[in-house]
């Protein structure tokens, strides 16, 4: 009985954790851009999302409009959003840690 490696993540999972897209490791994104760089992005799509769900909830208002695909989206938005709100937690816990360093 061999135990293979595990590649990549499995089947299903996709995307999952992932609002940014393609996110690197390294910081670095295929243009040679910086973290700072990416971190806009993620906002942006952040804010995308969310005008969105806007949207489609402005069209369900006007008697138009699907609710399953609105809910949808609602829910898209919650998700990457509180994602957003973790990583920023995380940032400023890790700036915090430094901070009491001793140099």
């Amino acid at each position: 009985m061999s135990i293979n490696p595990v590649n990549g993540s499995p089947p299903g999972a996709e995307g999952i954790g992932n609002i940014a897209g393609n996110l690197k490791p390294s910081g670095e994104d295929k243009t040679g851009g910086s973290f700072e760089v990416l971190l806009d992005e993620t906002i942006g799509k952040v804010a995308s999302l969310q005008k969105e769900t806007e949207k489609a909830i402005a069209e369900i208002g006007n008697g138009g409009g699907d609710i399953v695909e609105t809910m949808v989206a609602m829910q898209k938005a919650d998700l990457s959003f509180q994602v957003m709100i973790e990583v920023r937690n995380k940032l400023v816990t890790a700036y915090e840690e430094i901070m009491r360093m001793q140099v």
